[in-house]
């Protein structure tokens, strides 16, 4: 294999490893996790996502338009919105439920809670992949503006960011009744979409 596509194929696999060793966590904790450590997981992804989504995706996509003068902000700009959208759209059409709530989302479905619990992280992850893949396409391209160090930063933090979202499914699953491994699986599987949206 040659050297670029051992580094995009590394590159594509550390979000997923993050959400792997969250998802572990479940054989090392008790059944329940208290409402506070799953705040606390939450908030701690959330600002991860948010910095990584505006130095290592925004800001470059902004960069990369400089050619366009006062309006470069204009295709990251379509771009978030498009994204938005996609997401709105997806949100819509596939059952899920989140943490915390009774209520499904999406279609009606005769599917387990924690199945919908999965496909709710399941369907966030998918345009975390295709993030991922897009900065190593741009640097892959000869992009000057992406650099290999920059692409793993983003693909590094979306693996730290995805480590308490590999717990906050696996653990709650576990407090149900599913066995460990069970609930180790169904959280790792939540983010074997990313390489996927990557590709």
């Amino acid at each position: 294999m040659n050297e670029p596509i051992l580094q995009i194929t590394q590159g594509l696999a550390i979000p997923f490893l993050g959400t792997v060793l969250g998802a572990a966590c479940v054989f090392f904790t008790k059944k329940q996790m208290g409402q506070n450590l799953k705040r606390g997981l939450l908030s701690f992804a959330a600002g991860v996502m948010v910095a990584a989504s505006v130095w290592s995706l925004l800001l470059p996509a902004i960069s990369a338009s400089e050619s366009m003068g006062k309006l470069a902000f204009i295709p990251a700009t379509v771009g978030f919105w498009a994204g938005i959208l996609f997401l709105y759209i997806l949100d819509k059409i596939t059952p899920h439920l989140h943490l915390d709530s009774a209520t499904p989302e999406g279609p009606k479905a005769k599917l387990k809670r924690t199945t919908m619990l999965t496909l709710a992280v399941t369907l966030h992850n998918l345009p975390e992949g295709m993030a991922v893949g897009i900065v190593f396409a741009g640097w892959l391209s000869g992009n000057a503006a992406i650099t290999l160090s920059g692409a793993f930063a983003l693909a590094i933090g979306i693996a730290i960011q995805n480590f308490p979202e590999g717990a906050v499914v696996s653990l709650p699953l576990r407090a149900e009744g599913a066995s460990r491994k069970k609930a180790f699986a169904l959280g790792a599987l939540s983010g074997a979409v990313e390489p996927v949206g990557a590709l």
